[in-house]
């Protein structure tokens, strides 16, 4: 499956790479939300999109709003991945069009979880 990488950390960038690319995905990687937004517009929807809330230019939480206004990308699956944990927050992130939401730290298991979770809806 086609995998999108947005996080504004080349480091966890590098672990999520890793991590999907030993299960087998495509993966493409951007550092914030529009260069994100951008990747989708040239290449199409990705199949699954892991995404940081926080971020410059645009944030996780604006990608996935912007994302969700274009029903060419009904069928693209994303998580948030983030540090951040207050209720209200994953709330807003699930109602905005989040698939899933995964909380740093994750392990690598969890990952994979969510991920099978995800893609299986």
């Amino acid at each position: 499956m086609r995998v999108l990488i947005i996080d504004d950390s080349r480091a966890m960038r590098m672990i999520l790479k890793s991590a999907l690319t030993e299960m087998g995905h495509d993966v493409s990687e951007a550092t914030d939300g529009r260069q994100g937004l951008e990747r989708v517009h040239e290449s199409g929807p990705f199949g699954l999109v892991l995404v940081d809330w926080n971020m410059p230019e645009m944030n996780g939480y604006e990608f996935v709003q912007a994302v969700r206004q274009d029903h060419a990308n009904d069928d693209m699956k994303l998580i948030m991945v983030t540090t951040e944990v207050e209720t209200s927050r994953v709330t807003s992130a699930l109602e905005a069009g989040a698939n899933e939401y995964v909380m740093k730290p994750f392990t690598k298991d969890i990952l994979r979880e969510k991920i099978e979770m995800t893609v299986a809806v």
